[in-house]
């Protein structure tokens, strides 16, 4: 069996431009065609990139034999249609978060890779930085007892723009789907699932959330508190309180280098671990083990846990007047 995966990336946009160059931090996991709506633009990354095959539709890319892996990082709506063909024709996806726009599409695509039996995972970096692998083992270990309480925030100042993709509805705009994920994401992987979900925020002209703060609750009284903006910046800092300490993740906590562990009556312990390349050579590495040993799912990141983490971003966008709908397939 080869030692090998061959990627494709659907949607040659900002992210992919980042994903991009962390693969050669990844022995095996190789780039071998680019699909856009414009071919222009697929030659383009192709020919900055060194990859061998550029497609000016998904569909091409997705009905290439010599692809097994597609890098999904169009906007948000466009991915549920994008996943469920490629899932039909068999190939592996790594999904960009928000993993689709609606918890029923999440569902959909989660519905149809576990009956293909092909691995499918969304692409949150942050549970495969290392100083982030770390803090999960300190709190496996009981570093600060029981963990209580997370809070974390998630923001930039971004200028009003109807044009622009982030506050775009049928992009699935808004600070929810874009940096929200982030921060109930990270509250998920340490607490679980909620019970209980509170938002209160604002909107943009547009109809898409400009900005929410978020209350999660867990019947035994643990809580998370959120916080996600695109009106204005936030430090992107979170913190783990348990019952004999807490865990400072410093700026910004979505990708971190660094912890610090307070643990009571000792001194603050101060560690950091820097990623591998931009910091997606991580989740690459993970997609591309899973799909040569045979798995269908992360165990860090489940998908199970991605539709936990659609289900509250869904409610909290509805609590806020927020709706949005999946993209039809390309024509």
């Amino acid at each position: 069996m080869s030692a090998e995966t061959r990627w494709g990336i659907v949607g040659p946009g900002r992210i992919a431009e980042n994903v991009v160059r962390d693969f050669p931090h990844v022995p095996g996991a190789r780039v071998t065609a680019v699909g856009s709506r414009s071919l222009d633009r697929a030659r383009d990354f192709a020919d900055r990139h060194g990859v061998p095959t550029a497609y000016g539709s998904y569909a091409e890319l997705v009905a290439d034999p010599d692809v097994d892996v597609l890098y999904l990082a169009t906007p948000h709506p466009q991915h549920h249609a994008v996943a469920l063909q490629a899932i039909a024709a068999g190939k592996s996806l790594l999904v960009e978060k928000a993993f689709t726009a609606t918890l029923a599409g999440s569902q959909e695509v989660v519905d149809a890779a576990r009956a293909a039996g092909v691995f499918v995972m969304e692409a949150m970096w942050t549970r495969f930085q290392p100083a982030v692998v770390r803090l999960r083992e300190l709190i496996a270990d009981g570093a600060v007892g029981e963990v209580r309480s997370v809070q974390a925030d998630l923001g930039v100042a971004r200028e009003f723009d109807p044009a622009d993709r982030l506050f775009a509805k049928e992009l699935g705009g808004g600070a929810l789907l874009d940096l929200g994920v982030y921060v109930v994401s990270f509250a998920q992987m340490l607490l679980g699932d909620p019970d209980t979900v509170r938002a209160t925020g604002s909107t943009f002209p547009t109809g898409v959330d400009a900005e929410a703060a978020l209350l999660l609750g867990w019947a035994d009284g643990r809580s998370a508190t959120l916080q996600t903006s695109l009106r204005n910046a936030l430090p992107g800092q979170a913190r783990v309180f348990g019952t004999t300490g807490w865990v400072d993740v410093l700026p910004r906590f979505h990708h971190p280098a660094t912890i610090v562990l307070h643990r009571a009556g000792a001194d603050p312990e101060e560690i950091t671990l820097p990623a591998a390349g931009t910091g997606y050579s991580h989740e690459i590495a993970e997609v591309h083990e899973g799909v040569l040993a045979g798995r269908t799912e992360s165990a860090v990141m489940p998908l199970a846990d991605t539709l936990a983490v659609m289900r509250v971003l869904e409610e909290a966008a509805a609590q806020l007047g927020v709706s949005f709908t999946e993209a039809p397939p390309e024509a």
